[in-house]
């Protein structure tokens, strides 16, 4: 989902030949979040991420330019350590309310909603019905083997890698299924026959 939230929805070319942009990745030690961040750096972005304070290293080493502790009075407000505003926001993090979003967006941002809930597609509709230039736009997967693909050869170019959380055997895919919707997953959940 972050592949096309960053290219189909946010138009962000991944060649770096697009124009610049500042984007913000939510709950980025998510498996969604690493993924977003590591794709965005291909583009011509600067990246600021929001996780854990225990993950900072970990999201700082797979490219973001700047990591704000989630917990902290900046990161639970979404501010800049540059005092950048935001172009476009990769939202993988918890429900937020558009008024966390809005003070640190640029005039024409975009929020690309992940994991959308009710409030966020409320937040949509009244964004497109009053013509705001800032929107919350939600995600929904469009699966298309050529982006699949596409994400097949950046990891065997060793463009993208994948952080593995953990491995169940698929006996135990109700554990999987509880750690990944507990959001204690750091990366990706692999579920093995």
């Amino acid at each position: 989902m972050a592949h096309q939230a960053l290219t189909d929805s946010a138009e962000i070319k991944l060649d770096a030949s697009g124009k610049p942009a500042n984007i913000l990745v939510t709950g980025a030690a998510d498996g969604m979040g690493l993924y977003a961040i590591q794709l965005a750096k291909l583009g011509n972005t600067h990246v600021t991420a929001t996780c854990a304070a225990q993950h900072i290293e970990l999201v700082k080493s797979l490219g973001a330019d700047e990591v704000v502790d989630c917990i902290s009075p900046d990161g639970v407000a979404l501010k800049s350590p540059s005092g950048k505003k935001y172009d476009i926001v990769i939202h993988c993090g918890p429900p937020t309310p558009w008024s966390t979003f809005e003070p640190n967006l640029g005039s024409n941002a975009k929020i690309f909603d992940l994991n959308p809930t009710p409030s966020a597609i409320k937040t949509y509709a009244i964004k497109k019905l009053t013509f705001s230039k800032k929107q919350l736009i939600p995600v929904l997967l469009s699966a298309k083997a050529e982006n699949l693909e596409f994400l097949v050869k950046l990891v065997k170019e060793g463009k993208l890698k994948t952080v593995i959380d953990s491995k169940y055997s698929l006996s135990k895919a109700e554990e999987a299924w509880a750690k990944n919707v507990d959001a204690m997953a750091i990366g990706k959940i692999i579920l093995e026959p």
